[in-house]
């Protein structure tokens, strides 16, 4: 299991305006706790906690529908590296959590992953449950005004956990697909 530095874990959790920020991962040992308790609704409207994806590694996306690039070019990418793992990706919970409540209501995650494999969960909440949950997951997200309304600046690494619910290591946005499936496979087999 791998740990990063407070300086390296900002660039290897990769803070975007939805923009592309090739990232990079390191190796310096520190104590950094990613992940925790949280309770949000699923896109059926179920609620949901980290006791739900137990049992299973875990690759979770922080994002939001509306976004015009960084979002859908990282659900298309866990599309075909699932579609690359084959049955082994039956073994993987894959989550989209909303870090823009106001506007994607489970209905809304529900049409915006339907583009996407369908096993891919999404999950949204409350204001203060995505706050709570972006915070015990180090998640860095702001509403930025524009022209036309919003739009939300956002972390665009995912993040692996293990089947304990373990913080494992991120993928990085850009990464080559041969290097984000291999880290896929590696985080199935244990």
């Amino acid at each position: 299991m791998r740990a990063f530095t407070s300086a390296v874990l900002a660039v290897a959790l990769g803070l975007t305006a939805c923009g592309p920020m090739p990232q990079e991962t390191g190796a310096s040992q520190t104590a950094i706790r990613i992940g925790g308790p949280f309770a949000l609704v699923d896109a059926s409207g179920r609620p949901v906690t980290e006791k739900t994806l137990l049992g299973k590694p875990t690759a979770i996306f922080f994002g939001f529908t509306y976004c015009p690039e960084i979002c859908p070019t990282t659900m298309a990418e866990l599309t075909n590296w699932l579609k690359a793992l084959g049955p082994d990706a039956d073994r993987l919970n894959v989550v989209f959590v909303s870090v823009d409540p106001e506007r994607d209501t489970p209905a809304q995650l529900k049409t915006y992953l339907s583009n996407f494999d369908p096993r891919i969960q999404g999950f949204t909440g409350s204001p203060e449950a995505v706050a709570a949950v972006a915070k015990a997951y180090r998640v860095y997200y702001a509403k930025v005004p524009t022209d036309d309304g919003y739009t939300v600046d956002h972390s665009s690494a995912i993040y692996l956990f293990d089947a304990k619910g373990r913080f494992v290591e991120p993928i990085g946005y850009g990464a080559p697909g041969e290097r984000a499936i291999g880290q896929l496979r590696k985080l199935i087999r244990g």
